[in-house]
């Protein structure tokens, strides 16, 4: 297939494919033909125009009619001289017009995670998308602008620069990128000055780019290294580092700015004046014929001296812009190309103003072709002819185009480098990133003890893709006229989560009550009002575990009146009702005429009998003391002096001290043998309590006879618990223990 130029009548052989490229600059247009072999290229036949009248400024057509004539009149020499006809070409953006943005990208995964292709689209598309938000943020100007390329400047994994991310293991990923931007008005310009020539656009690229492609090869791209190409209208500017193009820029201030001070200075048109400062470069003596018509001559040093004020300002910002590009600082070396760069002292300018050795300084023409050869030996390797032959060669790199897809019913206008996907389709749409992937649902920002929590919501479902009608996904490559649907991913359920799932609500405070261990569940104070285990935490609660009990929760917790006791010791100091209890505390409490310990609490009570709820407490916080007494799982761990795991212990032996750590001598009488009618067992059935008595222990099976549930009538299968795990049978049973028992539908 014929690459750049057709073949036409082939009435002249070549080694290669022809490609035809040019360059349009401000001041003349460009044209080369020709072909690669092996690593050289072959220039067949080229052509330098200039303008007739200034229809370009600072490298933007301003009349597209007389450029598209000197276009024509270009092509017409070249396909004299090579034999054939040409109808499509490579052409390259003037710098004026090309706008750059850098932007930043990370990716954190919950867990280690291998990056895979599908990550690193992600990254590279998520930083794509930040670098157009800052152009459009900083480029409010209502023009339509295409992306036409990126660049990674560095990966990074973990934090550690890398130059590929695939494969690796990683908790965060990240990029550092560089992405170009071209006006709308700017593609159609030139795409309508190569139409009215007769010509077809076969691949766009940018100036910098193309200058790039010739004067630093890809062994050079290692070093930081500037490459300023000096045209007429617009200095343009593209540093490299380590390996990459890092950065790209311009300045619109070149050689038209000089001659534009000649002809002022000594009184002759721009054309005149444009050839002084050529011949300037030549000899000491410059000719010229000036408005006048008469035969003037100037010194070269007085013609530098005219042309200095504007030679230093062009230096500064041009040194300026590279400090800025390359991070604040000099370059290790500058090439420059382009005619404007050959005046006397500009690479003297630059070489001072960057602090860098004059010999790193240098204009490249003959030295970087010497894989660049022409058929016509006259024609001698300049600096001028660097970018020309660059856009050629760019082609072998990137055949592009614009194309039109369809995105979601939307015609879109693409730069095609022939390696298109549906991520480029949705970056020119503004179809967020985050569109593709599945989301997160809303997450849960709260603090436990002053410690920050997070709970992610669940996961969604990604995109669904569809080109042409067929299922795709993000790296199904597009071409010309597809139809491209995408369905936004959605985002899961929004994070849940209730203070009894907090692993700080495990666990009880055990304190020891009349010489009796008794666990308490954990308190949770939630923006300093408590709440229950089952309370639903909310974005941004202060979520606090108590880690006390006042006398007055433990009697509340207890089911015990107020005036069931008349004096609290805290140990053995005496305390009132909101004294607290901290865990290993001692309380004892004085007895009165009313009922004196827990178990009596149920005295009346029928030994099958359900124990009623008990009413309301009164005061602050009785409702969700109520649900904590009722509905909360205790604590079944062992606890240290003690074998049993109910919520109330056994009774201590006869000769435990009231006060051991005073010794006060009083006995506890409490632990007399207990008449076996006496005996009682309190357990907590469905979440209520169930007085047992009448035998010195139990087993499981001994519950239903002590609870309404009709086994001989099933309902469908069983399902007995004991502290949270199936229940056997013949299980023993202790105080305190929490049992389930239900039928469950088959």
């Amino acid at each position: 297939m014929e690459t750049g130029a057709n073949l036409g009548n082939n009435t002249r052989n070549y080694a290669g494919h022809l490609v035809f490229g040019l360059d349009i600059g401000t001041r003349s247009i460009v044209g080369t033909v020709g072909y690669k072999d092996d690593d050289r290229f072959i220039v067949v036949a080229q052509k330098v125009k200039e303008h007739e009248t200034r229809a370009m400024l600072d490298g933007q057509i301003h009349d597209i009619e007389k450029v598209g004539n000197s276009i024509r009149k270009v092509k017409e020499y070249l396909e004299e001289q090579i034999g054939r006809k040409l109808t499509d070409v490579c052409i390259a953006a003037a710098g004026r017009v090309l706008e750059t943005a850098n932007s930043h990208a990370e990716v954190e995964f919950e867990e280690e995670h291998t990056v895979t292709k599908e990550d690193v689209y992600a990254l590279n598309s998520l930083a794509i998308e930040k670098a157009y938000a800052s152009f459009l943020e900083r480029n409010q100007t209502g023009q339509k602008f295409y992306c036409v390329g990126n660049s990674v400047v560095n990966y990074y994994l973990n934090d550690f620069q890398i130059s590929n991310l695939e494969n690796h293991k990683a908790r965060k990923i990240a990029v550092e990128l560089i992405a170009t931007f071209l006006p709308d008005e700017v593609v159609d310009g030139l795409n309508k000055a190569v139409e009215l020539a007769g010509l077809h656009v076969a691949n766009m690229t940018l100036e910098p780019i193309a200058a790039i492609q010739v004067a630093i090869p890809e062994r050079f791209r290692l070093l930081n290294i500037a490459l300023v190409d000096v045209g007429a209208g617009t200095s343009d500017i593209s540093i490299t580092k380590d390996g990459s193009i890092i950065a790209y820029g311009m300045i619109p201030i070149a050689g038209d700015s000089l001659t534009e001070t000649i002809a002022m200075n000594c009184l002759t048109d721009f054309y005149v004046a444009d050839q002084m400062k050529q011949d300037s470069t030549k000899g000491d003596i410059v000719t010229y014929e000036d408005i006048m018509g008469l035969k003037q001559t100037i010194a070269t040093k007085e013609l530098d001296a005219i042309m200095e004020p504007v030679l230093e300002d062009m230096t500064t910002r041009v040194c300026d812009k590279i400090k800025e590009l390359n991070g604040g600082k000099s370059v290790s070396a500058v090439f420059i190309v382009g005619g404007g760069g050959k005046v006397n002292g500009y690479t003297q300018r630059v070489s001072d103003k960057l602090g860098i050795q004059a010999e790193r300084v240098a204009l490249r023409g003959k030295e970087v072709m010497q894989k660049i050869e022409f058929m016509d030996t006259s024609i001698e390797k300049d600096s001028l002819l660097v970018t020309p032959i660059g856009i050629c060669l760019n082609f072998y790199e990137q055949n592009n185009n614009f194309i039109f897809v369809s995105f979601n019913g939307k015609k879109i206008k693409l730069y095609d480098n022939k390696h298109l996907k549906v991520t480029d389709a949705a970056i020119q749409a503004n179809f967020p990133n985050d569109g593709f992937f599945p989301k997160r649902g809303k997450e849960l920002n709260f603090t436990v003890d002053g410690i920050k929590k997070i709970v992610r919501g669940e996961v969604g479902e990604g995109a669904q893709i569809l080109v042409n009608g067929k299922p795709a996904n993000i790296h199904t490559r597009i071409n010309k006229d597809d139809i491209i649907y995408v369905e936004e991913s959605t985002a899961g359920a929004p994070a849940k989560m209730e203070i009894s799932q907090l692993s700080e609500s495990s666990g009880s405070l055990v304190v020891e009550i009349n010489q009796k261990k008794v666990h308490l569940p954990k308190f949770a104070s939630v923006n300093g009002k408590l709440e229950s285990e089952y309370y639903h935490i909310q974005d941004g609660d202060e979520i606090e575990f108590l880690k006390y009990y006042t006398i007055e929760q433990i009697l509340q917790f207890m089911d015990i009146s107020e005036d069931t006791y008349n004096t609290y010791y805290v140990n053995n100091n005496k305390a009132g009702m909101n004294a607290k209890v901290y865990e290993n505390f001692s309380v004892r409490m004085t007895k009165t005429e009313l009922a004196t310990t827990y178990a009596e609490l149920f005295a009346d009570e029928d030994d099958a009998e359900v124990v009623d709820e008990v009413d309301d407490f009164a005061g602050v916080g009785s409702n969700v003391l109520e649900e904590i007494k009722s509905d909360s799982k205790m604590n079944t761990e062992n606890v240290e002096n003690t074998e049993s795991t109910s919520l109330v212990t056994e009774e201590r032996n006869s000769n435990t001290k009231l006060d051991n750590s005073q010794g006060n001598g009083v006995e506890d009488k409490s632990a007399e043998e207990v008449p076996l009618e006496n005996k009682r067992m309190i357990v907590m059935v469905n979440r209520k309590p169930v007085v047992l008595k009448g035998k010195p222990k139990y087993i499981f099976v001994d519950i239903f006879d002590f609870i309404d549930f009709d086994l001989s009538k099933p309902q469908g299968a069983i399902v007995t618990n004991l502290n949270g795990s199936q229940a056997q049978f013949m299980e023993e049973l202790h105080e305190g223990d929490m049992i389930e028992v239900y039928w469950k539908a088959i």
